[in-house]
């Protein structure tokens, strides 16, 4: 399936440990996240009732299912405490984090934002909601954006850059002008404009993002198409009747690689930032959504919670060192120009 080359190259990016330990841990985590719900949660994982078992963190179960009078969600903490729950033999698992990310825990004594306990192990916020909670999802999204924006702006900028440096001429000349012009809009303006007509969600802002992500890939695809076309196997595909897809697809796309593997963590990277700082401004995704740039905003408006911007900070700083790390040993491994063995 794969040349040896390739095969060379991924042995090679295996042997760099800093870079092969920080790809494990970051998918190691982001899977993790994935199911956040079973992680952070004030609903059990599993409970008993009345001789009966139910999984309230898969399934909606009203307050009329444990005794209660009304057809809204079980306040499962109120009911762990409950006298009558108790008599019918009920119990409940948590998650190991027993906190939703979007309650606000008003009940906590003083107001908040409450400093860490052994109910709240980072503290919560300015709304009483769990720190702790909120950094899981929130990294669950970054991620998910960020990998979204990543894969999505690689294929574009595949596409663009490789038809540019294949078709060559007035093709390519008229797109690197449309492609200047473009690049040259504001981007935060953008944002602005666009937000304040069609919302600020996940998917007007992935949108959004979309629209520049691709330009940088693009140059590097559009010089590595254009110099693969003038080389012998290209020149003997044409020579056998190869058509120009199965040319571009075929022989030219998987030699001009070596730019969108070593990009990628890069463009992961730029992905988290951006978003971050964006939340961090306040044109990012809308409140109570738990997102890094909120809290980091919150941990400089609250200068003696100190709790709220270090847990947001440190998450950030290992999240981007971790694939800072990838992205160098990416680069070691697959850029056949790089000479330096990152160990």
């Amino acid at each position: 399936m794969f040349s040896e080359i390739t095969r060379q190259q991924f042995r090679r990016f295996r042997s760099i440990r800093r870079a092969w330990i920080s790809f494990w841990i970051l998918v190691g985590a982001y899977v993790l996240s994935l199911f956040s719900e079973h992680l952070a949660n004030d609903r059990p994982l599993v409970m008993r009732y009345n001789g009966g078992t139910y999984f309230p963190t898969v399934k909606f179960y009203s307050a009329e299912t444990f005794g209660g009078r009304y057809r809204t969600e079980a306040d499962y903490l109120a009911l762990e405490q409950s006298p009558e729950f108790l008599a019918k033999g009920g119990w409940m698992l948590f998650p190991i984090i027993k906190s939703d990310p979007l309650r606000n825990y008003l009940k906590e004594e003083g107001s908040p934002p409450h400093a860490p306990s052994a109910r709240h192990w980072l503290g919560t916020d300015d709304s009483a909601r769990d720190v702790a909670a909120r950094l899981l999802y929130g990294f669950r999204l970054s991620m998910s954006f960020a990998l979204t924006l990543a894969i999505l702006g690689a294929v574009v900028g595949v596409i663009v850059g490789g038809l540019q440096g294949y078709a060559g001429g007035w093709f390519d000349l008229a797109g690197q002008r449309i492609i200047e012009i473009w690049s040259a809009l504001p981007f935060l303006y953008v944002v602005i404009l666009i937000g304040s007509i069609y919302g600020q969600t996940f998917g007007v802002l992935l949108f959004v993002f979309l629209l520049f992500e691709w330009i940088g890939l693009s140059y590097y695809m559009r010089g590595e198409f254009y110099r693969l076309k003038n080389q012998t196997f290209t020149q003997a595909a044409q020579a056998l009747g190869a058509g120009k897809f199965r040319i571009l697809y075929r022989h030219i796309l998987p030699n001009a690689m070596v730019p969108v593997i070593t990009l990628f963590p890069f463009m992961l990277i730029g992905g988290i930032s951006s978003l971050t700082a964006l939340d961090f401004l306040g044109f990012g995704l809308p409140p109570p959504t738990p997102s890094w740039g909120e809290m980091l905003q919150q941990g400089l408006k609250y200068l003696y919670a100190p709790w709220l911007a270090f847990s947001s900070v440190l998450a950030l700083f290992t999240t981007l060192l971790l694939a800072s790390f990838v992205g160098e040993g990416a680069r070691a491994a697959f850029d056949p120009r790089s000479s330096n063995a990152i160990r």
